[in-house]
Parts: structure tokens; sequence; C-alpha cells
């Protein structure tokens, strides 16, 4: 990961806000699906809790209250100063959670959307028909809009799946509508202030269950998973300055000279902050990488699009280094994409139903990690990108092992392809895999809660070599080159030694891209959640053919407890199963072409 991001203030200082983290979220595996998570404490059921009691204003009906922690466990056990009192006419936005209905069968459904023997195999849903059968109703939906005006909250985002509300309001109007007391406080570890309401939220007279209302504290502040550093070894040798590795040697070393490029596809790229376009191009201009893919920008929720540093005032240096990176990756490795649609907010929730909404990106990208987890109000995202045929690719982490100082959300999520990173050895600039060991810094490991997918319970998966667990997920589940041995461009400026899991994920979201051009070719339609069939082909004999093994090196933490997982044969907690022999691998994702 990179340093925290730099000083900001509490609720006095919004500029953009980010969006907050939440308490542990138990998650518990279905038996029935592989990926299926059904939040523990968290019902996602439509059967609403027993009403929280006498709690609101006398001869006012009492709501179902909310399912899932809203504030951090530092404000809710009294473990922070207050830093002074926040601008009661200060606006603030928030979002009100609701939960999907029908787990059950939305399990069962995703189980044999991915079945390649069921008849319903890669037979996604629309929004419309996800939306029918497992989002919200329609009069539940239409209750709570007509609640937040009726507390004199504007309604700035309403969604086609029904699954927030985004409202705005002051700082009294919140802590009126919710019963709480928004304030600043000192923040433990990272000399800044941040703001947070004092208690859970009440929303008394909603009779309707919410999931969590999110954005009622910027305690963690996402942050991009790349960081400059000095490579181990020499680096390259790539095409790029100093021998290091452009876009164009990932596709040569993970690809080949094949014909795919991408055609028809679009890749979506979530981001906290905005970028210069003049970078991008810089960055093709000092490179001599061409392209004529269209990158069209989303604003969410009224995010400005300011290239600033997340969590920070509008006036803050441009650091674009992020973003550039993900854009030119992701294009690199599939050079004939329709577009990029690139996801700009302030909201991690907010952004990615954005994309599930919009379901025009089949592959979507993540090089943000936002800490311990909006995991009650994300997750059922993740599980509509299933069910509509949608990839999500997220960087695993940068900081080694995890542990409570290095995991980052969503890194541990069963629903996310988690991708790892490698220190990558070629045949020559623009040349062909030669080798690859381990990265030292490639975040990896279990967390916590979140059990165990059946996927990785197949024998030969965990195993006394790679030290996994039996019980929790673990992370990675593949891995690309990820180095410092890489170019970005930041606010007017090419500059060289940048690595991460931030390179990592955008390569194998690109890879993907390509995988679905021969998949709609062969008339299957797009991959969508392929970590089953991954952990499928890892335990087959087919394991050698598709991807690369990574047997040495390490990731001790850098910071925090633990000493690390070992890169062995098969299967680790480093690099999950290797990097992607991508022609090989396609073609056991899409079938052979024409096939």
């Amino acid at each position: 990961m990179t340093t925290p991001a730099r000083d900001v203030q509490g609720l006095s200082s919004l500029g953009n806000l980010r969006e907050p983290i939440m308490r542990h979220v138990k998650l518990a595996t279905s038996a029935a699906m592989a990926a299926i998570i059904v939040l523990g404490t968290v019902s996602c059921s439509s059967n609403p809790p027993p009403p929280r009691g006498a709690s609101g204003a006398a001869g006012e009906k009492v709501g179902y209250g909310i399912r899932a922690p809203c504030i951090p466990d530092a404000v809710a056990q009294r473990k922070v100063a207050m830093a002074g009192a926040v601008d009661l006419k200060q606006p603030l936005k928030v979002a009100l959670q609701l939960p999907l209905r029908n787990q059950g069968e939305l399990t069962q459904l995703l189980h044999d959307l991915y079945d390649s023997t069921s008849p319903k195999f890669h037979k996604y849903l629309s929004v419309s028909e996800f939306t029918a059968r497992f989002g919200p109703t329609a009069e539940d939906y239409k209750k709570v809009v007509s609640w937040a005006k009726s507390k004199g909250l504007n309604v700035t985002t309403t969604a086609a799946n029904r699954r927030l509300v985004g409202v705005e309001g002051s700082v009294e109007k919140i802590n009126r509508a919710f019963k709480v007391q928004i304030s600043n406080y000192q923040h433990p570890r990272e000399g800044r202030v941040f703001y947070s309401a004092d208690r859970e939220p009440d929303p008394a007279g909603l009779a309707v269950p919410l999931l969590q209302i999110t954005g009622l504290s910027n305690y963690v502040l996402p942050r991009p998973m790349h960081q400059r550093g000095r490579a181990a070894g020499p680096t390259g040798p790539g095409s790029g300055p100093s021998g290091e590795y452009l876009p164009s040697d990932m596709r040569a070393a993970y690809y080949g000279k094949g014909p795919l490029t991408g055609a028809g596809q679009t890749i979506g790229i979530l981001s906290f902050d905005g970028y210069l376009p003049s970078d991008v191009r810089l960055y093709f201009s000092k490179t001599g990488m061409a392209s004529r893919v269209p990158i069209k920008n989303v604003l969410v929720n009224g995010f400005n699009g300011a290239c600033t540093t997340p969590g920070s005032t509008a006036t803050s240096p441009c650091d674009d280094g992020e973003q550039v990176l993900d854009i030119v990756n992701a294009i690199g490795m599939a050079p004939g994409i329709q577009q990029i649609l690139f996801y700009e907010g302030a909201s991690d929730t907010q952004i990615l139903n954005q994309m599930a909404v919009d379901n025009k990106a089949k592959v979507l990208s993540s090089s943000w990690g936002w800490n311990p987890s909006d995991a009650a109000s994300d997750d059922p995202i993740f599980q509509e990108f299933a069910a509509q045929g949608q990839t999500f690719v997220s960087a695993s982490g940068d900081s080694g092992q995890f542990n409570t100082a290095t995991f980052f959300f969503p890194s541990v999520d069963p629903y996310v392809l988690q991708v790892g990173g490698t220190d990558l050895t070629t045949a020559g600039p623009g040349g062909a895999w030669t080798g690859e060991t381990a990265w030292v810094q490639s975040g990896g490991g279990n967390f916590d809660d979140t059990p165990i997918p059946a996927w990785q319970q197949l024998p030969g998966v965990v195993n006394s070599a790679n030290m996994g667990s039996t019980t929790l997920r673990n992370s990675p589940d593949v891995a690309a080159e990820a180095n410092f041995d890489n170019p970005t461009v930041v606010n007017g400026k090419l500059v060289t030694g940048f690595g991460g899991t931030s390179f990592a994920a955008p390569r194998w979201a690109g890879l993907l891209a390509l995988a679905n051009q021969q998949s709609v070719a062969n008339g299957r339609g797009t991959v969508g959640f392929i970590n089953p069939t991954l952990y499928n082909l890892g335990t087959s004999a087919s394991r050698s053919m598709v991807f690369h093994d990574i047997t040495s090196g390490s990731n001790p933490p850098t910071v925090g407890d633990g000493s690390g997982f070992n890169a062995v044969p098969g299967y680790d907690l480093v690099t999950g199963w290797g990097s992607p022999v991508g022609a090989a691998l396609i073609d056991q994702l899409a079938g052979r072409k024409g096939k």
C-alpha cells in the first residue's frame, strides 16, 4: 500500500468525501455455491428484524432499524478523543443501503450460472431481471425515498436496482434524521482529524429494514495499491525507460502474438480520484504507445472529477499515477477494446452499484483498498456482478502478509478475483515469458470472519506447504508482474520505479477482455465469475498448461505481525495459482476458437 493520504481535517474541511469504513461484518459461506456468502449477523433475507423498541419520538412508528454497523469501532468503544464540534450547516452526503431479497434462490442461481452442465450455464440476468427477483421491492424503495424527504434530506441518487438511496443534508439535518451527533475526532494512528457519528444511527419512523447507512464517518480513507521503490534485482528487460516494463511487454509475456484484442468489450475501472487526460496522452507519447480506445469518465453522485489527493481538499496537488497506470495497462493487454469506462466517486458502494446498474463493462478493475470493509453493503453488489456475467478484479495489496495493519477490503471477498504480485523476467524487450518469482510485497493471507469458499476446499488447494487456512478465505487467487520496474505519469511528468498489485490487476482485467471476446464469439457469453473455474483448473492435470506456477519468494509483512508465506508448487498465499499462460487459459475459460 502507499502511505496514508496527506493530513486531512474533519468535517470542517470536507473536500471530496470518501466512503467510511465499517466494523467487521461476519461472513458465512453457503454450502450450495462455491462463492456465495451470506452476512452472518447481517441477514440478507427479505424478513425484517424485530422492531427496535420505543426509541422513536412519542406517537411515531418505530423503524425496523439497521442490520450492519455504521460507525468505526474506535468511536463506538470511545477510544478516540474529541477534536471539536462541526459546523451544523456543513453539507454531508450519506447513502441508505437496502438488503437483497431471496438470498437462497440467488445462491442456487449463481451455482447454476457457473455449472457447465446446467441448462442455465452463462444465461446471465439483466439489471431489471436481477432487481425483480432479488432487489428490494418497489414499495419498500419508495418508502425509503419518502422517509428521507420527510426528514428534510435531498435525494441525490436513486438506483435502477433499488439497492441504495443517496441523500444530502446539513449535519444538523443528518443528526436529527438518524438521532446521532456528528463530531470531529483525533485519529489514533494517522495524525489527522476525522468525522464520525457518535453512535449507531436510528432511522425512527422508517418501516423498512436497512442494511447499512454509509457516509457517517471518514475514519479510514481509501488508498491506491501502488508505490515507488527499488526493484529487487535488475529491472526488466522491458521496452521502457531504463529497461522498465511497458504494457506491450505484458501482452507479449502473458498472451503472446495471438489475434485477440478485446474487440467489442468494455473495461470498467474504479477510482476514488480524477486524473488529467493530458497525463494519459503524455504516457503514450513518452513510451511510444499508441491507442485509439475511447476513455469515458463516469462521475458518480456529483463527484467533480478533479485530480486531488483522496480525502483532501480540492486544492491539493494532483497525484494521478494510479489512475494513469490503470488505464494504460488495461489497454495495453487488450488494445482493441471498445472503450474504458472510468468510474470516479467518493463512495465505494455507490461506484460499485453504478457499475452494476450500467452493466456495460463486463470486466471491472480496482486497484484501491478500503479498510477493514464495507462488506455488508458491497458484497451484495459483487453478487449482482456474478449474476450479470461481470468479473470484478482487485489488487490484493502491497504490504505482504495480511494482518491488522496491512489488510484492506475487498482483499478477501469471495466474489472477487484477487490478484497478487510477481517479479517477471522476459526474453527481452517485447519478448516472451522466461521466468517469474514472487514479489516480496504481494498482499496475501486470510482475515477473520470471511469463511473459506467451497472452491478453496477442493483437494490439493490448502496444504501444509502453503500454510493456507482450512476455515477462512485465502488470498490471492492469481498474480502478475508488480515489481518496482514500471513507469507511470504523475501530474505532467513521466516517473519510473513504480510497482504494486495496482499494475497486476488491470493486466488481468485486460486479459479477461480477450477471454470475453473469444467466449462471446463462441456463443457462451462473457466468462463472468471465474474463481470456481480457476480452482478446478489449478487442481487438475491442466494446471501447468494454463498457469505459470511461481515457486520461489515470500511476502513478509512490511509492518505488523507475521513472517509471511512462501511461494510453493501449486496454490500459495503469495501468488495464488500464478500468472496466466494467456492463450491456453483463455481457451479453458472461453472455449477454443470456433468451438
